[in-house]
């Protein structure tokens, strides 16, 4: 018997509606990526404003991390049984609020809970998402319509954060919260019109998402997250003093770099996408490969400033390009739990950043600003040599 005539046609409905659906979930990975990161850009202003030092003022950005790491698996389990578009609505409304509540906040301690907020959302918006965005299109596509709705993210770092510091350096830091709780209101918006109702299967009992979740498998697939973040964010969060103290450029000239570094980001993402739709583990692994070539290279490179620029575009394009073939490896690995897998290789990612700077920090005490590559080509490498082993693993278990 033949697929139903209601089957049939909320099939060509989302696929009608798949660009533009996909477009909401872009415009609020683009609000939720601003709010992260512009806090980096209006750091003095809140500072000053609230009598605080710059270093508690940085604690924001810490318990932002923190909020995204430990509350999102929580968040998505606790929320497991509420229909996946309800949910999405739900997030972008406490997102708005926890926007709204640091538009309004009259001191440190009431932003740090607003921070927190809209961290919570996060982890889980991008995990619920991703399962939708997934479920919009042909399985064959499922990795590029991630990489698609991740792309809000890697914009929101060329575009988002500078309008979002110039708002605040221009109107007040206010301002940028309240511009980011607006985007949350059209995300919102986007999401009740073009967001259509999938069908869903018998929600999973807590105990299932969490017996998914210790999965072998998928436990070294989440460490391999962090092994790459790690990698990643050894380098990225020096990035600016290396390339003035060691590479020579102008502290002013570093911001057009990051905006190039962003642009690659950007491509490398959608190209991962497509990569890991062709072929997932052989793409995964390739892009690792890359990846540690390259910071290998950028310990030579890092000297000329016309190296290490063309090196900086590379790497930020090959970074990212692992992300969706990861999203959708680790969301395979969990089938009874993709939400919650999802939402927790975000968790991973944010665990694999904090290493990474920590990692970094100590490279700089001990070693020096110009080791920093080599040692990010080591984490990757062991993200390569572990995703190695999950191959081979993979393939004891297809034959057995």
């Amino acid at each position: 018997m033949g697929p139903s005539q209601p089957a049939l046609q909320h099939e060509t409905t989302a696929k009608k509606s798949f660009p533009i659906s996909l477009l909401s979930l872009t415009v609020g990975a683009f609000a939720i990526g601003m709010a992260e990161f512009v806090i980096m850009g209006i750091l003095p202003n809140v500072a000053d404003d609230l009598s605080v030092s710059i270093s508690a003022a940085g604690q924001l950005i810490t318990m932002y991390a923190l909020g995204v790491a430990v509350g999102a698996p929580i968040l998505t389990v606790l929320t497991h049984k509420i229909p996946q578009k309800k949910l999405l609505c739900f997030l972008m409304g406490l997102f708005i609020f926890g926007n709204f509540m640091a538009v309004v906040a009259p001191n440190y301690a009431i932003l740090m809970v607003a921070r927190l907020i809209s961290a919570l959302t996060h982890g889980t918006f991008f995990g619920v998402g991703a399962v939708i965005a997934s479920n919009l299109v042909h399985p064959d596509k499922r990795a590029g319509a991630v990489s698609m709705m991740m792309a809000g993210l890697t914009i929101a770092n060329i575009i988002g954060v500078p309008i979002g510091t110039f708002i605040g350096q221009n109107m007040g830091w206010r301002a940028s919260f309240a511009a980011i709780a607006l985007m949350g209101v059209v995300t919102m918006i986007g999401i009740i019109i073009f967001i259509p109702k999938l069908k869903q299967e018998k929600a999973p009992s807590m105990m299932q998402q969490i017996s998914a979740l210790i999965n072998p498998r998928l436990l070294i697939f989440l460490f391999i997250a962090v092994l790459g973040n790690a990698g990643l964010f050894a380098v990225f969060t020096y990035i600016t003093p290396l390339l003035v103290q060691v590479t020579g450029f102008a502290e002013h000239s570093v911001t057009w770099i990051l905006i190039l570094f962003g642009v690659g980001v950007t491509m490398g993402n959608l190209i991962g996408g497509k990569l890991a739709d062709w072929k997932l583990m052989p793409a995964i692994l390739g892009i690792y490969f890359t990846i540690s070539v390259l910071l290998t290279v950028f310990t030579f490179t890092v000297y000329n400033p016309v190296t290490a620029v063309i090196t900086i575009f590379l790497w930020g394009a090959a970074s990212f390009a692992a992300f969706p073939g990861m999203q959708v490896r680790i969301m395979s690995l969990a089938q009874s739990a993709p939400a919650l897998a999802s939402t927790t290789s975000h968790s991973a990612g944010n665990l694999g950043n904090a290493t990474g700077a920590f990692i970094g920090g100590m490279v700089i005490t001990h070693m020096s600003l110009a080791s920093l590559p080599w040692v990010g080509a080591i984490l990757v490498g062991l993200a390569l040599i572990l995703g190695i082993v999950c191959l081979l693993w993979d393939r004891k278990y297809e034959r057995a």
